[in-house]
């Protein structure tokens, strides 16, 4: 218990550092990714051909490299002044947003085709048809494989601390080089802190699974 009393403090700083990561990396994934996944079932070529890039580019490329591509690589583009828990949010957020593209779209493919049909007979855009008819009825059979993805980011963020982010990755490193603590020990508290966060977000889209399938 001492690790914790003694550095209460910073186990404090990275375990919000990671919460707050995973928020806003969240977020930005979910954005991106449902709009992603309107562009991979777009009637517009050009749409589609973007978003299976964008799709294939991002699931087969690591996440270190896509850190090291936009740590460096943007400055390198002039883009400077970037701090480094923004690019690790951009990271993070575009690498999830395309498993998120997929678990969207195999959500719109489960919905009925005759009711898209019956929509756009009715004079409805793709864009109406997408956001008031397929979507919501998509997200019912979306929700777990995103539960699932958001805590596969919530773990991923560790990586962000290789890139001078603080979060719980930062405290184990800081630890290690200032104190003479059992490094198993201070393992075993960080990996309570992120079944703590892991926990909580199962619960959240478990409650949220609950509530659509009462509304069906």
């Amino acid at each position: 218990m001492n690790v914790l009393s003694d550095n209460f403090a910073l186990f404090r700083e990275g375990f919000l550092g990671t919460v707050e990561l995973t928020a806003l990396s969240a977020l930005l994934a979910l954005v991106l990714g449902t709009v992603v996944a309107a562009f991979r079932v777009s009637p517009v070529p050009a749409l589609r051909a973007f978003g299976t890039a964008w799709v294939t580019l991002l699931r087969n490329t690591p996440l270190v490299l896509l850190f090291l591509a936009v740590t460096l690589g943007l400055p390198a583009l002039g883009l400077k002044g970037w701090d480094s828990f923004w690019l690790a949010v951009m990271a993070l957020g575009c690498y999830t947003s395309a498993f998120i593209c997929e678990a969207v779209r195999s959500g719109i493919n489960t919905v009925p085709v005759g009711q898209a049909e019956a929509a756009r007979s009715l004079g409805m855009t793709f864009g109406q048809t997408l956001g008031q008819i397929v979507l919501p009825q998509a997200a019912r059979t979306a929700i777990p494989p995103i539960g699932s993805l958001l805590i596969a980011l919530a773990k991923n963020t560790a990586i962000a601390s290789g890139f001078n982010v603080s979060e719980l990755g930062s405290v184990q490193k800081t630890l290690n080089a200032d104190s003479g603590y059992n490094i198993f020990v201070i393992f075993l508290w960080i990996a309570i802190c992120y079944i703590i966060i892991t926990f909580a977000i199962s619960g959240l889209f478990r409650l949220l699974e609950s509530r659509l399938a009462v509304a069906r």
